[in-house]
């Protein structure tokens, strides 16, 4: 709050009016007004100067060439307009006014709240997500432009891309850049560039205007052709306070046309100078590496002999290792042989005389041989005398001489008559067979 002054203390018209300016200023933040344009001039020094009316009222309005440089439309009488302003005082002439910070067209804030919602849905859906961003080619060869083929922004392009790369090639992907059409036609001609591939990175430019003229960039469809799109795209709208919809979904934001075209394509110059550059590099290095294979040369050729010395040399080698060798096997031969002789007469003197203890081995063998000869004659003996008796005992001689054996039907060997019955079934057993027979009769042995 500013202070009031004392009722008798005296004050100058300037002080009031800066008092009553600064009380305004205080008092009002930056507002939104809307109204129609009138009386409007521009100065040489680049300050526009009008009367923002309605119907019922109307207020004075400055805008500084500062601010309406960035205004992208210079504003007409009877334009319906909004600004965002300042409400103060003009104190040389005591004149109630506002200073313009911002102009719009009427309306605009509609779009502006549309532009702010469709944005943070495509943010949302990670459209402008820096991750998905695309480097720019180093070395483009070929450069596409989604324009129109009237618009000024193409005159732009071709000029900066003529001056910094002219052996760049270019592809015009037309299309309108305004209107209700224009963009479903932008969604359309960055598909074909994307689908036909003939370029390396594309510009979708167009020159300034208002809101309502770039409009067609911050619909959804050309924001998703952008961002869908197999190729970088850069996109240069509009002028460098102007932003869409397809500045965010593009890999790279440029400020205007012709920055869009700087981004794009490295001057040529530049290219040259480098590989100016390179090859100064190249042959410094190629230099230094010929002087380091001289000097590795001169170092081998020095160290080199000739190939009768090299023979000589290995020779005597050669001879000096035979010597060491044949030193260095003789040696351990004479001395492993001494050592066999002494060892040979150590055990000579230690050898037992084993020939007594031979003949009596051998005649202990002669007497076990005429032993072991004499009880096998002995027991052959009298294995054919038990062999004999056995051969006695025989049931077969026995049935040679006319005896018989009588079974039964279950083959139970017969000795007693009382074991048979008239009318039984018998086995007999002879000599050279057998016969079955029947009893007719059993007659018990007489006492």
């Amino acid at each position: 709050m500013i202070n009031s002054p004392e009722p008798n203390q005296v004050i100058s018209v300037s002080a009031l009016n800066q008092a009553v300016a600064r009380l305004l200023e205080r008092s009002f933040p930056l507002q939104w007004i809307s109204g129609e344009i009138s009386n409007f001039t521009r100065a040489s020094s680049g300050h526009w100067y009008f009367t923002l009316k309605d119907d019922a009222a109307q207020v004075r309005a400055v805008m500084f060439r500062g601010r309406a440089q960035y205004a992208g439309f210079v504003p007409r009488e009877g334009d319906k307009v909004e600004v965002r302003a300042l409400v103060t005082l003009y104190g040389p002439r005591g004149d109630y006014q506002i200073n313009v910070e911002a102009i719009r067209r009427a309306g605009v804030g509609s779009l502006f709240e549309a532009f702010q919602r469709l944005k943070e849905r495509l943010a949302a859906a990670g459209l402008f997500d820096t991750e998905r961003k695309r480097a720019l080619p180093l070395f483009p060869r070929t450069i596409g432009i989604v324009t129109s083929p009237q618009a000024a922004a193409l005159r732009d392009v071709l000029i900066a891309l003529r001056r910094r790369a002219p052996h760049v090639n270019v592809v015009l992907y037309p299309t309108l850049v305004q209107g209700q059409q224009a963009g479903a036609q932008i969604a359309a001609a960055i598909e074909a560039a994307s689908r036909r591939a003939e370029c390396d990175v594309l510009l979708v430019v167009r020159g300034g205007g208002s809101m309502e003229d770039l409009w067609c960039f911050n619909e959804e469809v050309v924001a998703y052709a952008v961002a869908n799109c197999n190729m970088p795209v850069v996109s240069g709208v509009g002028h460098e306070t102007d932003f869409t919809i397809c500045d965010f979904a593009a890999d790279v934001r440029a400020a205007t046309p012709t920055a869009a075209a700087e981004l794009a394509a490295t001057p040529r110059a530049d290219w040259l100078g480098s590989l100016r550059a390179d090859a100064t590099d190249l042959r410094r290095a190629m230099r230094r590496a010929l002087s380091d294979a001289t000097q590795t040369l001169d170092n081998l050729q020095r160290r080199l002999l000739s190939p009768t010395a090299r023979i000589a040399q290995q020779r005597l080698q050669l001879q000096s290792l035979s010597t060491a060798m044949m030193h260095a096997t003789r040696n351990p031969l004479q001395q492993a042989r001494f050592t066999l002789d002494r060892l040979a007469g150590r055990l000579a003197a230690r050898k037992p005389d084993a020939s007594k203890a031979r003949a009596a081995m051998e005649a202990l063998q002669h007497r076990a041989g005429a032993s072991m000869r004499s009880q096998l004659l002995q027991r052959r003996d009298a294995l054919n005398a038990l062999s004999a008796q056995l051969e006695l005992l025989n049931p077969q001689r026995t049935l040679e001489r006319g005896y018989a054996i009588v079974t039964d039907a279950a083959g139970a060997v017969l000795r007693d008559p009382a074991h048979i019955k008239p009318g039984q079934s018998l086995g007999v057993r002879l000599a050279e067979g057998g016969a079955e027979i029947g009893v007719a009769t059993v007659q018990p042995t007489l006492t």
